[in-house]
């Protein structure tokens, strides 16, 4: 189980004088010294040690201390008894961290429980995810909230913090870190490091984001330009390929990009995507028209690796999460006219009124949540001989769209 270092470590070695120099930036910045040891300078000016390994497939981030509490001297020592807990098949951040061991009469910072809390519950969440909650605790939160005693922090404080993004116009980011922080607090009170969350009692106190829509084309004569415009486009083949699968399959953009080859049954003719990369958390199973097949047979002679549409750097990452969207601005398509996101639209509504499925088998297949008595543990595999055939008859549809914009319209 060796340590894998990204790129941006690779760098000549830090000095005290170095440490000691760095400045505060408008936003956090990390300065990397060996071995994958960081350290991550706040807008405020303070300077935590990270460690980031990797372990059981999963990267994670290993808390060693405060700079100049803990020196660069000291943080190696610790990253290097980090390092020998990770050989030796143990997690350093349980082994070593206080996850397994808090106690009421710990002086715990926000900063500290945080990270228990990061460390415990988000280790079964994809690493984009995990890689932009980080990123908007430590532009947001820890700059303001992470040095101080979790304890002592009270709800006119964390709504400074949030104050501070709305006025920024960033509603939607001061809701959820509200709601992200309230859940770090939850988490400390099951532990019984503190005793309440700052966030109860702001209901109310933000403005309210209006709802954003991803933007997507929602009629036939629309979809049945779209459809001509993904025939003719003259980029990359798995970029046009991708295209085709986004409205074949209606998928999340993050879904599709992250498919992977042992995932496809083509006995079956399914795709089994597993619950970690849904967002709901639950298995889902994608049934595949013969056109979404013949896709991907003609894919394996670009593909050397695991994904299905991987990087054009490297076959061991997937596609670019701005592919599908770059492509439609090639094809002439504004972000206020179609988005990678709005396949999904467009196949729920053109579904629902045109050919006349079942809403709850639509829900179902964009693995949204359903009610019912047979509960969202069931729905991977509920109504699947309907599902194939609204599949099926989904892509004939497109087809018949692209040749023909007036014909096959009704079930």
């Amino acid at each position: 189980m060796g340590v894998q270092t990204e790129t941006w470590f690779v760098r000549m070695p830090l000095t005290d004088r170095q440490v000691k120099a760095l400045k505060p930036a408008e936003k956090s910045y990390k300065r990397g010294d060996s071995g994958s040891l960081f350290l991550l300078v706040m807008p405020n000016g303070s300077k935590y040690w990270r460690w980031k390994y990797r372990i059981a497939g999963k990267e994670k981030t290993f808390s060693i201390g405060v700079y100049p509490e803990v020196s660069l001297a000291e943080a190696r020592s610790k990253r290097d008894s980090a390092r020998l807990c990770l050989k030796q098949g143990v997690d350093p951040s349980v082994e070593l961290g206080s996850i397994a061991r808090p106690r009421l009469d710990q002086v715990l910072s926000f900063e500290d429980l945080y990270e228990q809390w990061f460390e415990v519950k988000m280790a079964d969440r994809t690493e984009t995810y995990r890689s932009r909650l980080r990123r908007q605790f430590e532009n947001h939160i820890l700059p303001k909230l992470g040095h101080l005693e979790a304890k002592a922090i009270k709800p006119p404080m964390l709504l400074e913090c949030l104050r501070t993004l709305e006025a920024k116009g960033k509603l939607e980011t001061a809701s959820r870190m509200k709601q992200a922080v309230d859940r770090v607090f939850k988490y400390g009170i099951a532990c019984a490091v503190v005793d309440s969350s700052p966030a109860y009692g702001l209901e109310g106190a933000l403005r309210t984001a209006k709802p954003k829509h991803h933007a997507a084309i929602t009629d036939s004569s629309g979809a049945a330009k779209l459809m001509k415009d993904i025939e003719s486009y003259q980029g990359k083949y798995t970029t046009r390929a991708a295209l085709k699968m986004s409205a074949l399959l209606f998928v999340r953009p993050y879904e599709l990009r992250h498919m992977e080859w042992s995932e496809i049954d083509f006995a079956r003719n399914r795709w089994q995507i597993p619950a970690a990369k849904m967002k709901m958390r639950e298995p889902l199973i994608v049934p595949l028209a013969w056109q979404a097949t013949q896709i991907l047979e003609s894919l394996r002679s670009f593909s050397d690796g695991k994904y299905v549409f991987a990087g054009g750097r490297s076959s061991s990452k997937p596609m670019s999460e701005n592919c599908v969207r770059s492509a439609l601005r090639r094809l002439g398509y504004s972000n206020d006219e179609m988005t990678a996101h709005g396949f999904r639209a467009m196949a729920r509504t053109l579904i629902d009124e045109e050919l006349r499925y079942r809403p709850d088998w639509i829900e179902l297949q964009l693995a949204h949540a359903v009610g019912g008595s047979l509960g969202r543990a069931y729905n991977r595999t509920q109504h699947i001989e309907g599902r194939t055939e609204m599949m099926q008859r989904w892509a004939d549809y497109l087809d018949q769209l692209r040749d023909d914009e007036e014909a096959f319209h009704g079930h």
